[in-house]
């Protein structure tokens, strides 16, 4: 058995930083801290988030950023105070990360390598006197009688440490590790586990795969609908969530159609919602307006003057309604979701088409589970941890950071620098706690 003052399991983003913060602690006091990872390699989630170019964080002041975290903002301002984001930004840049703050906000490694962010973190933990073992997958943990706690892995190899920082992550992506140890090892020592499901994730609408309602797996094939509209990216448009007849969100912004369904920024962050209402049996209907900044009437004046202008062409002479009327479209919308707007509304003409591009409504029947969500809802209550300390409340010693906390975020960085701000706050705690 071998013993360490402090362990940290998973080695994700906030079991990295819990790592570096702890170790950078303890070693002027003779203390060691160990970090333990399934998975081959740490960080591997982390080599994923924003398509390989890895959105760390985003910089907007607090009463801003929380706007964007859920279920309940305040728990989580402790720990952003103790790391926020420009601490944050100068911690990684004072261990040799460039970046650059983008649109939004946004910040990235300036190399756009979510590998860099991953070494730096490795190199910083490491320099700082965390022992990271990988290939270490923790079967069991159990408090000891005497204090601390003892933990198992499946090579045989077991731990003893005085205070443990369980960092585990959610369900998402669980070919990362991700495989929900965490809320397990939770609910067995007396924690409450809030109700679990994915967010940041793909909205099936209906007609779009050839699947029934709920959790759509995203590997199931599109239909022709699908097909039509996969592929294409809708830049400023409004949408609106509506959820058993009344509107629950109202985004504007980007709308991507993936192999998933609808996601994109403002896919992404109205998804949480949707999800969970489309869990407990609720309708769920999304509305996209692809002309936003123009109001339903002046709309309307511009089609009539563009359908003049193409029923007077010479070159509509001799033309079908239904023909003049598809050389109307791509003047109002991208050409390549045409057929996929008319299958959705055949009864659209001219004189209906305004209102039509003001409201192209969409049935959600489901949902891509956590095989391709970005982050879990749902995990360790608030209730039942310090947010000045990440402890337990209800077992001494031992803390909880990251995604494994009920604590989530929209897209844009805030995951991550959440998982940064608990899993630093984590760690130091742990280490005065001696």
């Amino acid at each position: 058995m071998e013993n360490a003052d402090v362990i940290v399991i998973g080695g994700g983003a906030a079991g990295l930083m819990a790592a570096a913060a702890a170790s950078d602690s303890l070693k002027v006091v003779g203390r060691n801290t160990v970090l333990l990872e399934k998975m081959p390699r740490p960080g591997r989630k982390i080599m994923i988030t924003g398509k390989g170019r890895c959105n760390f964080t985003n910089v907007k002041p607090w009463n801003e950023f929380s706007r964007h975290v859920y279920p309940k903002a305040a728990f989580l301002k402790p720990s952003f105070y103790n790391m926020t984001s420009e601490k944050l930004l100068d911690f990684l840049s004072d261990h040799g990360l460039e970046y650059v703050v983008e649109r939004g906000d946004r910040a990235f490694p300036s190399s756009h390598l979510a590998s860099d962010v991953v070494d730096v973190l490795v190199r910083t933990a490491e320099d700082a006197g965390a022992k990271i073992l990988c290939g270490k997958e923790v079967t069991s943990v159990e408090s000891v009688t005497d204090g601390g706690f003892c933990i198992a892995c499946s090579d045989g190899s077991t731990y003893r440490c005085h205070k443990l920082i369980i960092c585990t992550g959610g369900l998402s992506y669980p070919k990362t590790g991700s495989t929900g140890d965490g809320y397990r090892w939770a609910r067995e020592s007396g924690h409450k586990v809030t109700p679990l499901f994915p967010s940041l994730t793909a909205l099936v609408p209906r007609g779009y795969k050839d699947a029934s309602r709920g959790h759509i797996d995203r590997g199931l094939p599109l239909t022709e609908l699908g097909k039509s509209l996969c592929g294409n990216q809708l830049k400023n448009v409004g949408l609106s969530v509506v959820i058993d007849g009344n509107v629950a969100y109202d985004e504007f912004g980007d709308l991507d159609f993936t192999d998933g369904g609808l996601e994109g920024p403002i896919g992404f962050k109205v998804s949480r919602k949707s999800v969970c209402a489309l869990i407990n049996g609720s309708k769920v209907q999304a509305v996209i307006d692809l002309k936003p900044a123009v109001e339903v009437e002046e709309l309307h004046s511009r089609i009539a003057r563009l359908w003049d202008e193409v029923s007077k062409d010479r070159r509509s002479s001799g033309k079908t309604y239904k023909e003049r009327f598809r050389i109307l479209l791509p003047k109002l919308l991208p050409v390549q979701i045409v057929d996929a707007f008319l299958s959705m509304n055949p009864g659209v003409d001219h004189k209906s088409l305004a209102r039509t591009l003001k409201s192209w409504k969409f049935q959600i029947d489901g949902y891509v589970g956590y095989e391709r969500c970005v982050v879990t809802a749902g995990g360790v209550s608030q209730e039942d941890v310090s947010p000045k300390t990440m402890e337990s409340k209800l077992v001494k010693g031992l803390y909880f950071a990251g995604e494994v906390l009920d604590l989530d975020c929209d897209t844009g960085g805030y995951n991550l620098q959440t998982a940064f701000s608990t899993g630093y706050l984590a760690g130091i705690s742990a280490a005065k706690s001696f």
